[in-house]
């Protein structure tokens, strides 16, 4: 298949011809051609486990090709690890970073870089031409400062700043996007169109639509390890592209249940929390979530929301304020009751993490240990003494086939799916077990559209069964699809309620910068 989404006058800066990669049974990437245009942004796009990340991860040299070649600049270069990469002028910046959070912004870019065998003059040189890279690309970010304590998106420009560092002009993006505000996003996409007039060549690997058409010059998609089609962004539509990245057409519309009920399932009352630093993350939140409702709460990232998933989940204890859980009977909870997950769990209360990774499974467990976290002591699942492993198969074979969760190997390493294979299993394992009260934290970050499709049908189906539904997500679009009624944080207090009908993201965005916390009005229950 040629590639359309060039100029056959544009010099190429790269070129894959046949590249193929497998890893054992599966054949990831299967003879793919590929033409990137000198000084463009060019998008990948595909369902997750296409083969894109592969695909650019051999290219970086993370992975030797199989077969094929690769040429930058029109000349075969062979790719045995990443440090031939970077030599060759490839820089990749991977969804998950690879930064230490002990260590400085500075000396994290630094890391392996070392100009000298003095760390004192290696370290003055890079400030020097850090500080150059930071003015020509607007890439500011506090040299000093520890990793660990950055935002994620100042974080992710430390990212791009050490491969800059390394001189890359090639510079490969791994889901860019995925764990940034819509701020923090368009800040990310400014960044680039700046890298593109400088030259530099820019790949995105991502499935969201309509960043790619706002930000690329050309697309190319991949279906079940294959590239299917390459298409010119401005000779495009998202519709086109959802339908080539899944083999069909995607639906749109989600149909709607019926309305929320009386019943109220949560009432929050005057929550708060304070941290280990003595700082105030909650300030006297109050809300309710009733059954057969969905409830956004929308705002940007580090406003409290974290705190209030783990809160209600049982991770943290609240410094103050109780609340009230009505599932088969009424429990309430104060700051010296507070319950544990085990106790919520064991009461109708599911939790979907906001950080699959870091809490939602263990990468060294199989898909089927991953399946049964938090709910390993269920006597379905076995004794009261062990595990019985053929129904721990099972119960992980069922979730597989009704998620559609990929690939469908119950003992592969839950590291080795691809993130929005690692969501869909940890969302079919909470609501596996129909819950009264569903807490999800960024529900579909890292997923596909097809994926998308399928999460957002089975919230909405969990919410006509009688659950009530609090969903935190920096996504608008997100909080508008599913939302019966919108919350609005920032700075840890409520400052904003809207019926999913009468908002728009205008209007969200004015509360999210609001200082005023929204007055406490109760409903009834």
């Amino acid at each position: 298949m040629s590639n359309i989404g060039h100029s056959k006058s544009a010099p190429l800066a790269v070129e894959m011809r046949g590249v193929n990669k497998r890893f054992g049974a599966v054949h990831a990437n299967q003879n793919i051609d590929l033409a990137i245009a000198k000084g463009t942004i060019h998008g990948i796009i595909g369902e997750n486990g296409a083969g894109k990340s592969t695909l650019m991860s051999v290219l970086y040299g993370f992975y030797t090709a199989d077969s094929g070649d690769i040429l930058l600049n029109g000349q075969v270069v062979k790719m045995a690890n990443s440090t031939q990469a970077i030599a060759h002028g490839v820089g990749m910046v991977h969804q998950h970073f690879m930064l230490v959070p002990t260590l400085t912004a500075l000396e994290n870019i630094l890391l392996g870089a070392e100009e000298s065998w003095s760390l004192k003059v290696s370290t003055q040189n890079a400030r020097v031409k850090l500080n150059q890279i930071s003015e020509q690309f607007g890439l500011q970010v506090p040299l000093d400062e520890l990793v660990g304590n950055l935002a994620v998106g100042v974080q992710q420009r430390v990212e791009i700043l050490k491969a800059l560092y390394r001189k890359a002009q090639v510079l490969i993006l791994d889901e860019p996007t995925g764990v940034l505000t819509p701020q923090e996003a368009d800040q990310l996409f400014d960044v680039l169109r700046d890298l593109r007039a400088q030259g530099v060549t820019v790949l995105i690997i991502t499935h969201k639509l309509r960043e790619i058409m706002d930000v690329t010059d050309a697309i190319s998609v991949m279906r079940g390890g294959k590239m299917v089609a390459h298409r010119v962004t401005a000779q495009t539509h998202p519709d086109e592209l959802a339908e080539l990245m899944v083999g069909r057409p995607v639906v749109k519309e989600l149909k709607r249940g019926t309305s929320a009920q009386s019943c109220s399932r949560l009432a929050v009352h005057q929550l708060s929390y304070t941290d280990e630093s003595g700082v105030a993350r909650l300030k006297n939140v109050s809300f309710t979530l009733k059954a057969g409702e969905i409830v956004g709460l929308a705002g940007v990232s580090g406003n409290g929301q974290t705190e209030l998933l783990k809160i209600l989940s049982g991770e943290l204890r609240a410094s103050g304020g109780h609340i009230s859980l009505n599932t088969d009977s009424m429990h309430e909870f104060t700051s010296q009751t507070w319950p544990s997950p085990k106790n919520l769990r064991t009461l109708g209360v599911a939790h979907v993490p906001e950080d699959r990774l870091g809490q939602g499974l263990l990468k060294n467990f199989s898909l089927q240990e991953s399946a049964i976290l938090g709910y390993h002591h269920e006597l379905s699942l076995g004794s009261k003494l062990s595990l019985g492993l053929k129904k721990v198969r099972a119960s992980a074979l069922a979730l597989i086939k009704a998620f559609d969760v990929r690939p469908n190997l119950p003992e592969i390493r839950s590291a080795n799916m691809s993130g929005g294979n690692q969501q869909k299993l940890i969302i079919a394992r909470e609501m596996a077990r129909l819950p009264k009260v569903l807490l999800i934290g960024q529900p579909t970050r890292g997923v596909d559209i097809g994926a998308i499709e399928l999460i957002y049908h089975e919230i909405i189906k969990a919410r006509d069964a009688g659950a009530a539904v609090l969903v935190v997500s920096v996504e608008l679009d997100e909080i508008l699809t599913l939302a019966d009624r919108v919350l609005v944080m920032n700075q840890g207090q409520i400052t904003g309620e809207l019926a999913s009908a009468n908002a728009d993201p205008k209007q969200i965005g004015l509360l999210m910068a609001s200082t005023e916390p929204m007055k406490e009005h109760h409903e009834p229950n």
